[in-house]
């Protein structure tokens, strides 16, 4: 007689938390937005113009400096808050904030020439493409019905 058992698939993939997919898509968005603005210094002109007190079409200033670190600490916070927050709050937050940054880095685009559209079509397509992997990740968030422990959950 032979018995079957029921071995298992050493290759199946265990489900992941959509905390853990967020996280790794806001670090991964991180990563991106970090090298694109690193690159960016490669350009030419780019590194004589902040020399001489310019990014882009704007003056260096404390000020400046500030939204840009507010710029980037905003997606840096949202791995830490994929992570921590309540679902219904890490919802609202995801989706808030992915669909904010969507129009903020097409932005980037602005005053790009043809030669360098490549370089920012690449890196914006990517930026938006993880965007969209998050606000889809939180849209399709299994939605369960809670049931408060103890004696009252045993008549439900």
């Amino acid at each position: 007689m032979t018995v079957r058992t029921n071995t298992p698939n050493l290759l199946a993939n265990p489900p992941i938390p959509v905390q853990a997919k967020l996280a790794a898509a806001w670090t991964s968005f991180m990563f991106l937005y970090v090298y694109v603005d690193v690159l960016n210094f490669y350009k030419p002109g780019v590194v004589s113009g902040i020399l001489n007190g310019l990014i882009w079409k704007f003056d260096i200033s404390a000020t400046l400096l500030t939204i840009f670190l507010v710029s980037v600490s905003v997606p840096a916070l949202m791995v830490v808050l994929s992570m921590t927050l309540p679902v219904r709050a890490n919802r609202a937050t995801n989706v808030v904030i992915a669909s904010l940054l969507i129009p903020y880095s097409v932005f980037n685009a602005a005053g790009t020439t043809q030669e360098w559209a490549a370089f920012y079509g690449i890196s914006i397509g990517v930026e938006v493409l993880l965007l969209a992997f998050i606000l889809r990740s939180v849209w399709t968030w299994p939605r369960t019905a809670s049931v408060p422990a103890g004696p009252a959950a045993d008549a439900v």
